[in-house]
């Protein structure tokens, strides 16, 4: 993959910063001093390389839609098989291999708990394994996105506390942007014309969504192990309640951790309930964050795992309404 200057800060400055005007791409262009068509060439084929998953936006977790953390333990001679039998499961998005005797993890997602729940219950079916259902307690930060050039340059994500009504056509909304945005001069109102709304109603409610923290983020969504950060890893601690959230709060704060949250226990198996991602482009380099972190967040004593990814079998936008679904979200 042959990347120049511009493709680097294109991924790099816009992963939370769309503009959400009719024509986004040529702000982006008169900020890069090129042309509109320029923008989109070097999008799609961002898109077209893997570079880049969509131009879009991610939901925060549990609220037009429900989601889980989900994990088996497959036999090493089946972990092929098995991921095809998760894959298969509409409604999971995210799957991968990780060094753990629970191998295969995943994110099922869906309009409601109960389509998660036949998710699982699907998979313990045709699989005859235990899935661990680590539900979401608590975020700290779940909008993944960071400075690809080593700085602290991206904006921190925000903190929202604004409740909304959601309105009828919200999840249809959301489940296009999770899906991706069409690469046009005027995607908001290609958008809207698929949406049976006019162009300045959607700009506005995404502008709505994102100012109250349904829609975590909208801008470019990079694929990290494609642009060389391949040492991947899900860091898990065993933390006090009482200090959960100043451990979490401590741990987005610490440059190379991605991915920050509370997670539900199964204490006869996984006791783990905070949990954080590092993305490195070597061990040693995710090592030294994960020192970093464990010391920066006062959690030297508590017990804890790493686990590394070593295959991404899936990572895609997340199903949010059935009924607007659509196939290229990938």
């Amino acid at each position: 993959m042959s990347l120049d200057a511009l493709d680097w800060r294109l991924m790099n400055d816009w992963q939370r910063a769309l503009p959400l005007v009719p024509r986004p791409f040529q702000v982006i262009a008169d900020h890069h001093h090129t042309t509109e068509d320029q923008i989109l060439d070097r999008l799609q084929t961002l898109l077209d390389t893997g570079a880049i998953s969509r131009v879009g936006a991610t939901c925060r977790p549990n609220t037009l839609a429900a989601s889980t953390l989900a994990a088996v333990a497959a036999p090493e001679d089946q972990i092929d098989e098995i991921a095809k039998i998760i894959n298969a499961q509409e409604g999971v998005n995210h799957s991968y291999e990780r060094e753990n005797k629970w191998n295969i993890w995943f994110v099922a997602t869906g309009p409601t708990r109960a389509f998660v729940n036949d998710i699982l219950a699907r998979i313990t079916a045709e699989t005859g394994l235990r899935v661990l259902d680590l539900r979401l307690r608590r975020p700290f930060n779940v909008d993944l996105g960071f400075a690809l050039d080593g700085s602290n340059a991206l904006p921190a994500p925000r903190v929202f506390t604004d409740d909304i009504e959601i309105e009828e056509g919200d999840r249809a909304l959301m489940q296009a942007l999770s899906d991706g945005l069409p690469l046009t001069p005027t995607p908001f109102a290609t958008l809207a014309e698929r949406l049976g709304q006019t162009e300045t109603a959607i700009i506005e409610r995404v502008r709505t969504l994102a100012e109250a923290g349904i829609l975590s983020r909208i801008g470019l969504i990079v694929r990290h192990r494609a642009l060389g950060w391949r040492a991947n890893a899900m860091c898990v601690f065993v933390v006090p309640p009482d200090r959960i959230e100043a451990c979490g709060t401590a741990l987005t704060k610490v440059q190379g951790v991605t991915l920050c949250y509370e997670r539900r226990a199964e204490p006869d198996v996984w006791p783990y309930t905070l949990y954080c991602m590092i993305h490195g482009r070597s061990r040693s380099e995710t090592l030294d964050v994960l020192t970093q972190a464990r010391v920066a967040a006062g959690m030297v004593n508590f017990e804890y795992r790493i686990l590394f990814s070593t295959r991404c079998f899936r990572q895609r936008g997340a199903l949010i309404d059935v009924a607007s679904e659509t196939p290229n979200g990938n």
